[in-house]
């Protein structure tokens, strides 16, 4: 013999209540986790933009590197670059 025992009306609306509550909780939550994986993916396109660039400037440095052979001096950034000669030391010449 099983008996089973009806669920009194009111605790029934009180349990659909409290799912209701909980459901509401986590569709906030997803909601907030949607947007923080959205913006994760935004931060993460804008970082290998930048990557994309700074390897775009690494290989523009490297492939204005002298070969190994070269003994000129090194201008990486395109300046005019005054020529350092340890024999004049800006003094005047008493010649």
């Amino acid at each position: 013999m099983s008996e089973l025992s009806p669920i009194p009306p009111s605790k029934d609306a009180s349990d659909l209540n409290s799912l209701s509550i909980s459901i509401a909780r986590i569709s906030e939550k997803i909601s907030l986790i949607e947007d923080a994986v959205k913006n994760l993916n935004q931060n993460r396109a804008h970082l290998e933009g930048k990557i994309d660039d700074a390897q775009k400037r690494v290989q523009r440095i490297l492939s204005r590197l002298p070969d190994q052979s070269d003994g000129r001096q090194l201008n990486l950034l395109g300046e005019v670059a005054t020529p350092n000669n340890p024999e004049d030391d800006n003094e005047p010449t008493t010649h």
